[in-house]
């Protein structure tokens, strides 16, 4: 890809917060802790996914899943962002860009569709509760898994390489922290509505469609649970529910607001465009994967117990190990 353009464009130039300078070391402190959190508790949650036989269940391989992608996708992007922020280097090589926009973008699709499969396997468990085991069987749901994955990535080389084929001449200044697909399309110098007509495929079939498996999803599962006779049953559903649907909200609120705002918005003055963007891709980018695994720990027993047993089985073996030393020590 690098050939296409190298008459036009061989690197990008970041702006950022460049128009902010005070508040670049603030985020820079405040990306930087919440990158750590997401690191230890997402971390924290597949480990315990893994060595806990008893979250060895299609939902918390989801969640499994879930957690590993918020790594992967903060991984992408969050170290690049830091540099700049603390060292003004704000270039990125035009691979390197490519590069980021695919992960990004694979990563946004796939967890798309994870919710959406997660929202269906909530409804298989609590409309039909004695086939649960067969509908959604360990092949079932590892091939569910691995079609999310597969497709997520499939949409976004697609995306990409439509994007970075385009010619640029020379305009190589994005107001963005990343080389967000929207920011780069606004620089390119040709007719981009194949990449907008693309777009709108791919915002029907990965954002629009998991939209709507979980909204029939929770509409049979809240006709389900308002049929049920027993308050403590209902009480049950309702937590195994209030997570995902908690997460989903959140995450369908940014992306929405990033990937489906009205482009009469694009009128506004660009510093106002520039910070508004900025902070929002912040908050779906770092905050979000952040307080995946905070809302599954607060609202969830099955895996605050798993992340106790975890977290004491490691200080046993921490604690068997020193006693160990001390004994050969002394002798």
């Amino acid at each position: 890809m690098d050939n296409i353009n190298e008459t036009f464009v061989r690197e990008f130039i970041l702006l950022g917060l460049s128009g902010y300078p005070k508040l670049e070391v603030i985020f820079f402190v405040l990306i930087l802790v919440m990158y750590l959190v997401i690191l230890i508790g997402n971390g924290v949650l597949i480990m315990a996914s893994i060595f806990d036989s008893r979250l060895h269940t299609p939902m918390y391989f989801f969640l499994g899943n879930l957690s590993f992608l918020d790594i992967c996708y903060t991984s992408s992007s969050v170290p690049s962002t830091l540099v700049s922020l603390i060292s003004k280097k704000r270039n990125i090589s035009f691979s390197g860009c490519a590069v980021q926009m695919f992960l990004g973008f694979a990563m946004g699709s796939t967890e798309c569709l994870l919710l959406g499969m997660m929202a269906f396997d909530r409804y298989v468990a609590i409309c039909n509760p004695l086939r649960y085991s067969i509908i959604m069987s360990k092949l079932v749901y590892v091939l569910m898994a691995s079609v999310s994955w597969l497709s997520g990535a499939v949409n976004s080389i697609v995306q990409t390489v439509l994007t970075m084929q385009l010619p640029f001449c020379g305009n190589n200044i994005i107001n963005h922290f990343l080389c967000e697909i929207l920011a780069v399309l606004k620089l390119a110098c040709a007719d981009i509505s194949l990449n907008i007509t693309t777009l709108a495929v791919s915002n029907m079939a990965f954002l629009v469609l998991p939209l709507l498996v979980i909204f029939f999803s929770y509409m049979f599962i809240l006709y389900t649970i308002l049929r049920m006779n027993s308050a403590t049953g209902r009480l049950k559903a309702f937590s195994t529910c209030s997570a995902h649907l908690t997460v989903v909200i959140i995450f369908y609120g940014t992306i929405f607001f990033m990937y489906a705002k009205p482009k009469s918005q694009d009128v506004l003055g660009e510093n106002k465009m520039q910070a508004s963007e900025g902070l929002m891709s912040v908050f779906y980018g770092v905050v979000t994967p952040m307080l995946n695994p905070i809302i599954y720990s607060l609202r969830n027993k099955d895996v605050k117990a798993a992340v106790k047993y975890l977290l004491s089985r490691k200080v046993f073996k921490n604690k068997t190990k020193r006693k160990m030393w001390n004994f050969m020590y002394k002798k």
